[in-house]
């Protein structure tokens, strides 16, 4: 993936080439992510090759929409099966976050196994995300970040002057940020 870009959830629908054997071939819908439809379109002739006897020599895509998050401004709680190739071999993953959309769960999931696992764009495979319920939720880590009463303290707050004019440059007593 290069540089970084913003992933975008892509529908990508597709089928083998119709021949005399098959003259209506089965078709095949995956929701991929993807910075934009041409990786779409490869990360699902990559997949597809994997789950079934097709490649893209021959085979054609129907088409590629971009699906939409309805609600994009609530945060959700969002569980991620995904599989990874390490050093050591290919393990299987359950991670969670919250997000307001599925993409930036995704997204975010690609940069904290690039942080912790030093896993690569290329070598992370997102099997399926999930809203998960706040009841359900498993890891520690977003279960305190569900609580209803939670507060977050400001601790250390420097007074500021509302205007440049109303600034004075010497003062007799240090600043009290504590309150």
């Amino acid at each position: 993936m290069g540089c970084i870009q913003t992933l975008h959830e892509y529908q990508v629908i597709g089928r083998r080439l119709p021949s005399e054997q098959e003259p209506t071939p089965k078709l095949f819908r995956m929701r991929i992510f993807a910075p934009n439809e041409i990786v779409a379109k490869s990360r699902y002739w990559y997949f597809l090759s994997k789950l079934h006897k097709a490649k893209r020599a021959n085979g054609e895509i129907v088409s590629v929409n971009e699906i939409f998050e309805s609600d994009a401004l609530k945060v959700k709680n969002f569980g991620i099966w995904l599989r990874y190739d390490s050093r050591s071999g290919t393990h299987n993953m359950y991670k969670e976050y919250r997000e307001t959309t599925r993409a930036a769960a995704v997204e975010t999931c690609y940069q904290d196994m690039a942080a912790r696992h030093r896993a690569r764009f290329s070598s992370v495979q997102i099997i399926r995300v999930a809203t998960v319920k706040a009841s359900d939720v498993r890891r520690p880590y977003i279960q305190q970040l569900i609580q209803p009463n939670l507060k977050f303290p400001l601790p250390h707050r420097v007074q500021r002057p509302a205007t440049k004019a109303a600034r004075s440059l010497l003062i007799a007593q240090r600043p009290s940020t504590f309150y």
